[in-house]
């Protein structure tokens, strides 16, 4: 740890351009999207010149290595889920905060914007918010809990898609705005089509369907693989490839030996450019999705999709079958037939995959890219820094969670 250097010394050494000195991203448990942003973010702030700290549980640091690009890291174990852990979070993330004096607080996801809210920032607290609550009962209102605490705590809430700068707006939220998230940047395939196939034990001629994601319930793979199940009469059989990891494993195995499915699930991947470059079709069967990552690839990836009608992903990707510029198909959440209806179709004419491969390529041509929304995202923090008093001190006894 390096020692305490103030606010304004920070904000002087890091340059007139950044009107920064520090920030710091707190993220809970993540294995996918949520953490793929905070890197793509770590690393423009880096660039940018400000002094980024990342607050998240260790196997955050181990899954994207914020430390490799040039952030302080400091393991805050925020799950996933609310447990009795949380003030344990909450006064270590308080410490951290009292330590680094960060000019701006950005917090990702209701979890761990939950925890920095309670460690009571002495400066702007950004929440994004990446998901809706999808169950009822208990959780549903432990979730609605949540909002509205969350809500009203932050100086501004960012909405990953439309419907969820709403929900906010509903919960209290003073300053709710739309952030679009943009996919990282990953490498382009430099393998051969045929040799990626070949690694998957994948035909030449046989239909190779892919989707990238959590396995969790909320992707409703159940749908897919028993969906996958009666493809196995067509001719040459396709294949689907789950790429992610999750609870979820061990049932969604359980139901494809059951039900004999051409399903293969391939854990977690760091070659998903080698997948889409290798696939004839992308699938999306989630409940909710905001702006997906796996979905914004594969269309810049020039791969069909079909995905559910759900959450950001119609303002994402367009309609195809009712819009003539739209980017995939969509289908309603949880319908088998219609999942099975538009894959039978594309798999069938090659015309309409090599159509929405276009058109796909032209929608993502006209979204943000990382670069900008990291602009728009120090815009931001210029704003809340520019109005917020500088703390002249942090007190010494931490307050009670």
């Amino acid at each position: 740890m390096t020692g305490h250097v103030s606010r304004g010394e920070r904000s002087e050494a890091s340059g007139a351009g950044s009107q920064l000195g520090a920030v710091t991203l707190v993220l809970a448990s993540s294995t996918g999207g949520i953490g793929q942003h905070v890197a793509a973010l770590a690393d423009g702030l880096v660039a940018a010149g400000c002094a980024v700290t990342v607050c998240g549980p260790a196997t955050t640091e181990t899954r994207f290595g914020f430390t490799a690009r040039g952030a302080t890291f400091y393991a805050v174990e925020i799950p996933a889920s609310p447990t009795p852990g949380d003030l344990r979070a909450v006064r270590v993330l308080r410490r951290t905060l009292e330590r680094s004096r960060p000019d701006i607080v950005h917090a990702h996801g209701l979890r761990a914007g939950f925890t920095a809210a309670a460690a009571r920032p002495a400066c702007p607290l950004v929440v994004t918010w990446h998901n809706a609550p999808l169950r009822g009962g208990v959780r549903g209102g432990v979730h609605a809990l949540l909002e509205r605490v969350v809500a009203r705590a932050a100086t501004v809430t960012l909405g990953a898609s439309a419907d969820l700068v709403d929900r906010a707006v509903a919960a209290g939220a003073r300053d709710a705005r739309l952030a679009e998230v943009a996919a990282p940047l990953r490498h382009q395939s430099r393998r051969s089509r045929g040799a990626i196939r070949a690694g998957l034990g994948v035909a030449a001629d046989a239909p190779l369907i892919l989707s990238v994601g959590r396995l969790h319930a909320q992707k409703r793979y159940d749908v897919l693989v028993a969906t996958a199940a009666k493809w196995r009469g067509l001719t040459p059989q396709p294949v689907v490839a789950i790429a992610g990891s999750g609870p979820a494993y061990l049932d969604l195995a359980a139901q494809i030996s059951a039900e004999r499915a051409p399903v293969q699930l391939l854990g977690h991947r760091e070659d998903v450019p080698d997948l889409i470059a290798a696939a004839d079709l992308a699938v999306v069967t989630s409940d909710w999705e905001a702006r997906q990552l796996f979905a914004q690839e594969a269309l810049a990836g020039g791969l069909p999709l079909v995905a559910t009608r759900v959450g950001g992903l119609p303002e994402l990707v367009g309609d195809a079958m009712a819009d003539a510029d739209g980017a995939a198909i969509l289908i309603p959440p949880a319908d088998p037939v219609a999942l099975d209806e538009a894959v039978r179709k594309l798999i069938a004419d090659p015309a309409l995959r090599a159509d929405l491969a276009a058109r796909g390529k032209r929608r993502a041509a006209t979204w943000p890219a990382a670069a900008e929304m990291v602009t728009q995202t120090l815009a931001l923090y210029r704003e809340l820094a520019d109005r917020a008093p500088v703390a002249s001190g942090s007190s010494s006894e931490p307050e009670t969670a």
